[in-house]
C-alpha cells in the first residue's frame, strides 16, 4: 500500500513536471512570434504602431543589385532580388522579394511597401540598414494581402560597392541576407 501510495505521487509528480515544462515551451514560443523582432534600443524608429500584430516572418537570402552612376559618381540601389523561406535556414521556399519594394508569394499575393520617413537603423555597420515600411499596395488573396508594414531586421551584407565603377550603368550584385516581418491591423474593419 505504501509503495503504491509513492508510485502514484511520482506519477503526479512526473505530471506536473510534463505539464510545466509544455506551458513555459508555449510561452516561449508565443512571446518569440507574437511581437516581431527584439529591437536594440538605436532601433526603436522600426517598431511598429500599436494596432497592428504580426501575421508573418520570413527569411530572406539573394542579392542588392547596384548601378553605377557615373555623373553622381556613386552606386544607386536598384532593385533587391531574393527568395522568402519560412525556416531560418533557407528552407520552404514562399515567395521572393524584388524591385517597388513588393514581396509576393508562391501564391500570387503581393504587398509593396514604402520606407517610412524618418525610420531606420544601422546596428551593423557592415551591413544595409534596419528599415520600417508601410503597405502602399496589396494584390490577390494569402499571406500578403493584409499586410499594413513590413521590418526588415538582422541583416547581413548587402552593401554597395567601396570601389567606383567603370563604366555609366556598370551593375553588381551584393548578397544579403535579412529577416522580414510583415505585420496586419488587429481590427482591420475599424479604420
Amino acid at each position: 500500500m505504501y509503495r503504491t501510495k509513492i508510485n502514484h505521487v511520482i506519477k503526479l509528480l512526473v505530471l506536473v513536471t510534463l505539464v510545466t515544462i509544455g506551458l513555459q515551451s508555449a510561452q516561449a514560443t508565443t512571446l518569440d512570434n507574437s511581437n516581431g523582432p527584439v529591437l536594440p534600443e538605436q532601433c526603436s524608429s522600426i517598431r511598429v504602431e500599436e494596432g497592428h500584430k504580426l501575421a508573418f516572418h520570413a527569411y530572406a537570402r539573394g542579392v542588392q543589385v547596384y548601378k553605377w552612376n557615373l555623373v553622381t559618381q556613386k552606386w544607386d540601389l536598384l532593385a533587391p532580388v531574393a527568395s522568402l523561406f519560412a525556416e531560418e535556414n533557407y528552407f520552404g521556399e514562399v515567395g521572393s522579394h524584388y524591385v517597388g519594394p513588393v514581396w509576393e508569394s508562391k501564391g500570387g499575393s503581393k504587398v509593396e511597401g514604402r520606407r517610412v520617413l524618418g525610420t531606420g537603423c544601422t546596428p551593423d555597420p557592415t551591413a544595409i540598414a534596419w528599415l520600417l515600411l508601410s503597405k502602399f499596395r496589396t494584390e490577390g488573396n494569402g499571406i500578403f494581402s493584409s499586410i499594413t508594414f513590413i521590418q526588415r531586421v538582422n541583416t547581413t551584407g548587402g552593401l554597395a560597392p567601396i570601389e567606383p565603377g567603370l563604366v555609366d550603368g556598370e551593375t553588381k550584385e551584393i548578397p544579403y541576407t535579412a529577416e522580414y516581418y510583415f505585420y496586419k491591423a488587429e481590427n482591420p474593419n475599424s479604420n
